[in-house]
Order: structure tokens, then sequence, then C-alpha cells
């Protein structure tokens, strides 16, 4: 189970479109003079707010990079093939368990 959020969405989706339209206004403001600008403005940590910046720019295609969607998408399957194994190394233990108890020739 994941930790819950500390800022809203609202927050997030509004602190990131303007750091966007900060380094659109200013094209030789990097993305870390924006994120420093725009973080005291609306009360969130700059290092947050810059790893949402690259994040939206990985989303957007601007950047390449791993999306939300994907790593989701990830996430998800990793936790399914988990299951699976477990679930075979489950069945592997129950065949071996009753083709010994069929099996008159072994010792068990």
């Amino acid at each position: 189970m994941s930790a819950p959020r500390k800022y809203p969405d609202e927050l997030r989706e509004r602190s990131v479109r303007l750091v966007v339209e900060a380094m659109a206004e200013d094209p030789s403001l990097s993305l870390n003079g924006a994120v420093q600008r725009i973080g005291v403005r609306v009360g969130v940590v700059p290092d947050t707010l810059r790893g949402w910046a690259k994040q939206h720019r990985i989303d957007t295609g601007q950047v390449p990079g791993t999306t939300t969607s994907d790593a989701r998408r990830i996430k998800d399957l990793e936790h399914e093939v988990r299951e699976l194994k477990r679930a075979n190394e489950i069945l592997l233990a129950a065949s071996s368990f009753f083709a010994r108890e069929l099996d008159p020739r072994l010792p068990w």
C-alpha cells in the first residue's frame, strides 16, 4: 500500500503548469531556476517540484524516459510475475508430494 500523498493533485498540476509557463516566458530560465521561483510561491519543496516537472517532461514526450503509465504497468506486471512464480512453486511442491504417494518404488 502506498503512502498518502502530501500534496493534493490540483496543487501538483498547478505547480507544474506554472513551471512550464515560466520556462516558456523566459527561455533563458533553467528548470532549476523556474523550480526555485515557483516552489516558494506555491509552497512546494523545490526538490519535489523538480521531480514533478521532470516527470511531466517525460510524460509529454519532451525527454526520453519511463512514463508514469508505463511505470505503473511495469509495477503491476512485476507483481503478477511474483504471484505466478509463487503459485508455480506451490503447484510443483504439490505435484511432487502426490507423485511420491502414488509411486510405490520410492522409499517415502
